[in-house]
């Protein structure tokens, strides 16, 4: 069964009819094509799949797009303003928080989130954002360093 849904997505009004199952990181990556939000695990477990709806981190993996009707979503794709990188990913690309690149996104997403959150924010609780997501190449040293970065350029 369809279901019309509209919501805005990177700043741009959009309106559709979904099937009422649809996942919201499906209807993200295969009706608009915006892939940078990856499908890890299909469990909500990875973060991999990690957006902000309404400024909240959430795993679009685990939401249906229906439920997402109204919201202000935003993707990897929406992060950068007038092509300059968003702060968080100047300080990933500076600290090389990444290896293979499959859970940057996610990790990206969430670091937001958090700090739109909570704008001011211990780098003790810092240490802690990155916990709910999993990369499997690295040790997150270099993602923790990059957060903090962000955060304190964020702030900026």
């Amino acid at each position: 069964m369809k279901i019309s849904v509209s919501l805005t997505v990177n700043g741009k009004p959009v309106s559709t009819e979904v099937e009422s199952r649809t996942l919201l990181v499906q209807f993200l990556r295969e009706q608009l094509s915006l892939t940078g939000t990856h499908v890890g695990c299909d469990t909500a477990q990875c973060g991999a799949c990690t957006i902000l709806v309404d400024g909240k981190a959430v795993k679009s993996c685990s939401m249906l797009a229906v439920q997402a009707q109204g919201a202000r979503v935003t993707t990897i794709e929406g992060l950068a303003t007038n092509g300059e990188l968003h702060p968080m990913q100047a300080a990933f690309k500076r600290h090389h928080g990444l290896q293979c690149g499959f859970c940057t996104p996610g990790f990206l997403m969430l670091a937001v989130g958090v700090l739109e959150r909570e704008p001011v924010i211990s780098d003790e609780d810092l240490v802690d954002v990155p916990s709910s997501n999993l990369c499997r190449c690295t040790g997150y040293q270099n993602i923790v360093k990059a957060v903090q970065m962000g955060a304190a350029n964020t702030r900026r």
